[in-house]
């Protein structure tokens, strides 16, 4: 069994608007920008990362913003729901905030005890804020949301599959531990986490598949502290059976990819050398950085992207 995952490191998605993503991010959630940087496989999209102050494992919501994108059909084998946490009590600004704003898709609910409040962001793409009483992780503060009510990082996600059954082993042999059951719902946690450590499994059997596109989660990435632990990771991945890709340099971070049994695109990320590695934390995200492959480029590539501010 894996013993080295910490939780979620990131979640990539998709959007058809990189103004609209940005805006809805950095001033609706009020999370920081922490970078923005290109595709690596197709530089003429953006890479947009948001989180805390430094872009911490756990925090970091990224997009892919092509333009003009078709929606994505929600379904199974995708991340059906991205969680955040925030203070217990502070639904109420949420909801009231959302709704002055015209988010969609507002409904309040209970799961595990919890109180939730759903909605959704630009392209659909579906979201929950759950309460927590004990996330002492700093939120990066943003004009008009206090302390109180800052969203702390990532809760976890939810899983909408066929069948669960494949995915429990799955995150069981990668150290997530079975806590309960509620209704069609079952969650994994890490032990010891990093605050970003709960996985819920929600089984639909006669649900069609998704079809990705704007408002789809992308991949899903799981945190290892170094390159060590994520070579171990990855023999322990393959050892069982697992097509698992050799290791890429993501300038901020280094990554593998798999195919889960369900059908989700899993990534394990290392939490070094980390967002500050080509920029100061006071001034993450400001300019545009590229690979070093697409430097030479750079008057084509940034002359191709939309300005992220009107």
């Amino acid at each position: 069994m894996i013993k080295d995952i910490k939780g979620l490191h990131h979640v990539t998605s998709m959007a058809s608007d990189a103004r609209q993503n940005n805006r809805f991010f950095t001033d609706t959630l009020g999370l920081r920008r922490v970078k923005q940087t290109v595709n690596f496989d197709d530089p003429s999209v953006y890479h947009l990362y948001y989180g805390d102050e430094t872009g911490s494992a756990g925090t970091v919501m990224t997009y892919f913003p092509f333009p003009n994108m078709m929606l994505g059909r929600p379904g199974v084998g995708e991340v059906g729901e991205t969680q955040f946490s925030v203070p217990k009590g502070s639904l109420k600004f949420w909801q009231d905030r959302f709704t002055i704003q015209g988010v969609d898709g507002l409904e309040r609910d209970t799961v595990f005890g919890v109180d939730r409040l759903r909605f959704m962001g630009p392209d659909g793409d579906s979201f929950a804020l759950i309460e927590s009483a004990d996330d002492k992780r700093a939120p990066w503060l943003s004009d008009g949301i206090p302390d109180d009510a800052a969203i702390r990082g990532f809760a976890g996600a939810r899983f909408s599959l066929h069948d669960t059954a494949a995915t429990e082993e799955l995150l069981g042999f990668m150290g997530y531990e079975r806590a309960e059951k509620e209704g069609g719902v079952v969650r994994f946690i890490i032990p010891n986490g990093n605050g970003a450590d709960a996985i819920d499994l929600l089984a639909l059997p006669r649900t069609p598949f998704a079809r990705q596109g704007a408002g789809s989660v992308h991949h899903i990435a799981f945190a290892v502290d170094n390159r060590e632990k994520q070579l171990e990771v990855r023999k322990a991945l393959m050892d069982t059976g697992y097509q698992v890709t050799p290791v890429i340099d993501r300038d901020y971070f280094w990554a593998i990819y798999f195919r889960t049994p369900g059908g989700i695109l899993f990534e394990v990320a290392t939490n070094e050398p980390g967002f500050n590695r080509d920029e100061d934390t006071a001034h993450l995200g400001e300019a545009l950085k590229l690979p070093g492959r697409y430097e030479a480029f750079r008057d084509q590539i940034q002359a191709n992207l939309e300005p992220l501010a009107a």
